[in-house]
């Protein structure tokens, strides 16, 4: 019989986000690893219009069970963010409960351990059951500076029966928090499928760029760093070099009046192209129409634009921060700057500005690196000792023989710029 294994998370596909694209592959790898693989997806409306009772709706998406689970709506009055987060988090605790007594759960697995983190360890030390806890970004990141989170946030870290992290820089802070994780714990990048680009759809603003075509792609937000990158242009700009910044996705919401007042601000307003909110593969059709890509981010886990980006075989400009600055090796597959320096932006670009072969040799060899080393296969393996380490069974036996706690992302695997822990 299949051991039956839950994933929770904020977003599964169709649902837009890196998370969720992350949580529906490692789902499909648990797949193949002969597991009967459950997600539960928890929604969160902050906008109570109609009261509703709450509810779960359950179906097959690709043998996968996706259950999505809504808490009950008993007002529209207003009424304080921490009683709203409380209710909310008390009613998809119980439907989760409900879910484990109709399926009885042998694992549970969390992604981003704020919000779906310590719900599931909760339940999962209740019943008995072992949880792992991934790691991704910005719940320690940023979350972790939340007064209010951070015993909570502690606690999950301390009671999970394993941990994942996509970044050294992750796994850092969290040993520093509490210094007693090393032995149950992994560390390892995302993987991304091979993409056609010639299949996908022809960008409809790609005939609006001129000059050198500089791109960016996300839900751009604090992290992200764009403000340098908007210093950078402006350099470029002023130094006669023609250019059109090519940003694939929109401002989050809460920070819109911020971003508009910073593109106002920049100079090259009349240079910038925005697409606001599109489908993945919409966004990625983008890739192949630019000359550089930029991921100048402050911090960022393992993010799966970058992925794309070598895929496309670009030239990457990219911070040396979380994974974007593991698996870049300046000068050979990328260029990679200091996390918050406009001034390392500019003369990254002013080199490419000038060295259109450059670019094609990064992009070249960007492309190699992650059809090598960030393939599914690689990931999938990782996921296997994950699970043979918490959850034995007779499939994965195979992996038995490897001994050992960890296994880390090391420089024979890739990794680029900073010394890294190996076993």
């Amino acid at each position: 019989m299949k051991q039956k294994v839950c994933l929770t998370t904020l977003e599964f596909p169709p649902d837009v986000g890196g998370v969720g694209e992350s949580v529906y592959r490692i789902a499909r790898m648990l797949l193949e690893l002969n597991y009967e693989v459950h997600v539960a997806v928890f929604h969160f409306s902050k906008r109570k219009k109609t009261i509703q009772r709450a509810k779960r709706k359950t179906i097959e998406q690709d043998g996968i069970l996706v259950h999505r689970l809504r808490a009950a709506v008993r007002t529209t009055e207003q009424y304080t963010p921490g009683i709203m987060i409380m209710d909310y988090r008390s009613e998809i605790y119980f439907q989760l409960q409900l879910l484990h007594k109709q399926f009885d759960f042998d694992l549970f697995h969390s992604f981003f351990i704020k919000e779906t983190g310590f719900l599931t360890t909760l339940l999962a030390l209740e019943n008995q059951r072992p949880v792992i806890n991934s790691i991704r970004g910005s719940d320690l990141h940023k979350h972790i500076f939340d007064p209010q989170q951070h015993a909570q946030l502690c606690w999950t870290l301390e009671k999970a029966s394993w941990l994942t992290f996509v970044s050294h820089d992750l796994f850092k802070r969290a040993t520093v928090l509490l210094p007693n994780l090393e032995a149950k714990s992994s560390v390892f990048w995302n993987s991304i499928q091979p993409v056609d680009f010639d299949n996908l759809p022809t960008p409809e603003l790609e005939k609006n760029c001129q000059g050198i075509v500089i791109g960016s792609v996300g839900r751009f937000r604090d992290k992200k760093g764009l403000e340098y990158l908007l210093d950078a242009c402006a350099q470029l700009s002023a130094e006669n070099i023609e250019l059109t910044l090519l940003l694939v996705g929109h401002f989050v919401a809460r920070e819109q009046e911020y971003w508009e007042e910073e593109l106002k601000n920049s100079g090259i307003a009349d240079r910038i192209i925005i697409t606001g909110t599109l489908s993945r593969a919409e966004a990625m059709a983008y890739l192949p129409q630019m000359d550089v890509f930029m991921i100048p981010s402050l911090n960022d886990g393992c993010p799966n634009a970058l992925l794309e980006a070598m895929l496309a075989s670009r030239a990457i400009v990219g911070t040396n921060v979380d994974a974007i600055g593991e698996i870049l090796t300046d000068g050979v597959d990328g260029l990679v700057v200091n996390p918050g320096s406009s001034e390392e932006l500019a003369v990254a670009l002013r080199k490419l500005s000038r060295s259109p072969e450059l670019i094609k040799e990064l992009g070249k060899a960007a492309k190699k690196k992650v059809l090598e080393q960030l393939a599914p296969a690689v990931e999938q393996e990782n996921w296997a000792k994950v699970y043979q380490q918490v959850l034995p069974q007779p499939n994965l036996q195979q992996f038995s023989s490897l001994g050992g706690t960890k296994f880390y992302c090391s420089r024979e695997q890739g990794t680029g710029n900073r010394e890294q822990k190996t076993n």
